[in-house]
Order: C-alpha cells, then structure tokens, then sequence
C-alpha cells in the first residue's frame, strides 16, 4: 500500500471484529477499505455476545453494515461459491 497522504483519511476498522479480519481493498479514489467475512462476524456476536443468528444478522444489518461512517468505513464480504451465483448446467 502506497504511504499514508494527509489528503486520504485512514482506513476504518470495526472494532471487536480482528478475527473477522480477511483483508484490504481500494476504493475508486485511493483509500484503503478493510475488509471483513460477514459470516465471521455473525458467529462472532453469537459465541462473545450470546445473541441469536437472527440477532446477530439483524445486527450485522443496521447497526454494523448499514451505519456509514465515511469513505474509508470497512467492507463486509459475505462468501459465496461461485455455484452458487452461477449454476453449472
């Protein structure tokens, strides 16, 4: 990654979620974008914060992916299968 510029604001990080960690992205204009496994996440909040898979989604949903916290606010993957978007005839 090319050095921080005063100009590109750090990239954010969501907190509690290290080891939901997968990786680093790039946006269009240059800022760096952590990225994370949703479902990690979802098991997560189940196993340290004792709530349900629905709670834990509905979490994930509103208050975790939908909160827009700037342009350098992290990315959430959920992983799929390339079969699964793509059926194999």
């Amino acid at each position: 990654m090319a050095e921080h510029d005063e100009k590109i604001p750090p990239m954010g990080l969501a907190g509690g979620f290290e080891k939901a960690f997968i990786g680093v992205s790039e946006d269009y204009a240059g800022h760096a974008r952590a990225v994370y496994d949703y479902g990690r996440c979802v098991r997560i909040l189940m196993l340290e914060k004792g709530m349900s898979e629905d709670e834990a989604t509905e979490y994930m949903d509103f208050t975790v992916v939908g909160s827009f916290v700037g342009v350098a606010c992290p990315i959430f993957v959920q992983r799929m299968n390339y079969r699964d978007i793509m059926p194999v005839p």
